[in-house]
């Protein structure tokens, strides 16, 4: 994939993303990542794992959002720039938002707003100061959320060009912090200020008008004008129906009926109640298809991760499961000193096979080479196709002559097939070359396997049918050949 074919990927998983079709941006965002590692695009690994962590977070699968931040703060750490940091923070406030992690989601917006303070993304800053007054609304501190919207509003009006709806996502904090103060005056100029913008008459922010129906809602009913407040709580219910927030409209259900309640209004009261119930039920609903999508989507990406890193043919690991699986026991390896032990494995001849018996007859020795070394494995060791006939098997926490006799048994196991290519037997024999890591000193898959590669060219020019290892330890060449010796 080329550099405009994985940037189009990115746009796409943006795109995805803004639509609402979490499941799909979840997916390509699996894709992405995929790509992303290959090509070593540290910029698609980030966007794949972000937009994976915001869609989770949409569908309330906490746990995964979390393991997608963490993973993006590894690569983050190593491979990203200032801007990263800050998408960081502000994903990460969401989650302990929604948790309830308060001092947590407070001290990610401390970090936010000092990271977009020198880098001037005002815009970012303020919504930062916003969502920390917000915190401070929800904890009842009034003077606090106060203080935390009058400084977004400052970082507002430093935004450019300048945003009418960055200022009046800010008000609806200050004003219900005036409420809260009971300085029912103060709120009232700015609930004017923000009725006086025209940015609210459009469609593109109904959340924001029914927030500021609710907030009017609010400055009545804290007043005890209940009646008044009732018909701003149904104007907000009449809007939030239009984009189909059945949390915030739970919200607002459960407000009127409380008002009903102070109003002695009990045959409104009664309707209300009806409407309240009808929403709960429609959210006990949404959660358990939220439930069902999260169990979609991990079924989905369990396929998906087969596909990806299993060969079609052989059922075994492909070249980038094999890769990046090695890569990362190399990893671990080299802080435990553990030694791993790579055998690389060539059918003898597969050209000649394939060439006299046909390409089925070559899929089926390939299966049969592939069962006949997998039988003289454990369970933990990884075998792969590495391309073609050649097979590679990377074993962990053995030494070197472990893996050599490893190497005698599947090539045994080999000479041991019994294939026919119609009457005829036709005799199955391997070349293997065995190299190590040398205790975690060697860090990556190319390396070992270059190594292990070098050996199995030697075992292929003394006449192929045998074993061939570099004994790191007396530097020199070991090459183990059993029964009637090689073939030429």
């Amino acid at each position: 994939m080329n550099e405009s074919d994985i940037q189009s990927l990115q746009q796409r998983v943006t795109s995805l993303r803004a639509q609402g079709k979490y499941k799909e941006t979840i997916e390509a965002c699996f894709d992405l990542l995929k790509r992303g590692e290959e090509s070593n695009d540290y910029k698609s690994i980030l966007v794949a794992h972000l937009n994976s962590a915001a869609s989770y977070y949409c569908i309330g699968d906490i746990e995964e959002a979390f393991r997608c931040i963490s993973a993006y703060d590894e690569v983050c750490r190593e491979h990203g720039d200032e801007t990263d940091h800050l998408n960081r923070h502000n994903v990460l406030f969401l989650l302990y938002e929604y948790n309830k992690e308060f001092d947590k989601a407070k001290s990610t917006l401390d970090k936010a707003i000092n990271l977009g303070t020198r880098l001037q993304k005002y815009n970012i800053v303020s919504n930062a100061y916003s969502n920390y007054s917000h915190l401070f609304l929800v904890e009842r501190n009034f003077a606090s959320a106060l203080e935390m919207g009058k400084l977004g509003l400052e970082m507002a009006k430093l935004h450019s060009p300048p945003s009418a709806i960055l200022e009046i996502r800010v008000k609806l904090n200050i004003a219900e912090a005036y409420i809260g103060l009971e300085d029912f005056k103060g709120s009232r100029l700015i609930i004017e200020e923000i009725e006086n913008e025209s940015v609210l008459d459009l469609d593109t922010y109904i959340r924001e008008r029914v927030q500021f129906n609710m907030l009017n809602g609010s400055w009545y009913s804290h007043q005890g004008f209940y009646r008044e407040a009732f018909e701003w709580l149904n104007r907000a219910r009449d809007l939030v129906n239009r984009y189909d927030d059945t949390y915030l409209l739970e919200e607002i259900q459960k407000e009127r009926c409380r008002l009903c309640e102070q109003m002695g209004d009990i045959e409104t009261g009664f309707y209300a109640q009806k409407e309240y119930i009808s929403v709960l039920l429609e959210s006990r609903k949404r959660e358990l298809e939220r439930t069902a999508l999260q169990l979609e989507i991990k079924h989905s990406l369990a396929d998906l991760k087969k596909k990806a890193t299993t060969d079609h043919a052989t059922g075994l690991a492909n070249r980038y499961c094999l890769e990046s699986t090695a890569n990362e026991w190399l990893r671990e390896a080299a802080d435990r000193c553990e030694n791993i032990v790579c055998i690389v494995i060539d059918i003898d001849h597969f050209k000649c096979i394939n060439d006299q018996c046909g390409h089925l007859f070559g899929d089926e020795v390939i299966r049969q080479v592939t069962e006949a070394c997998a039988s003289v494995l454990r369970k933990e060791d990884l075998m792969g196709r590495y391309g073609g006939d050649e097979f590679v098997v990377i074993i962990r926490g053995v030494p070197l002559d472990v893996g050599v006799r490893k190497a005698e048994q599947m090539l045994e196991a080999i000479r041991n097939l019994n294939v026919s290519c119609g009457e005829t037997p036709v005799p199955i024999s391997a070349s293997l070359g065995v190299a190590d890591n040398g205790a975690g000193t060697v860090l990556q898959f190319k390396d070992l396997f270059q190594l292990a590669d070098v050996e199995l060219y030697k075992a292929k020019q003394g006449g192929r049918n045998q074993v061939s290892v570099e004994d790191l330890f007396e530097e020199q060449k070991v090459q183990v050949e059993r029964g009637s010796g090689a073939s030429p």
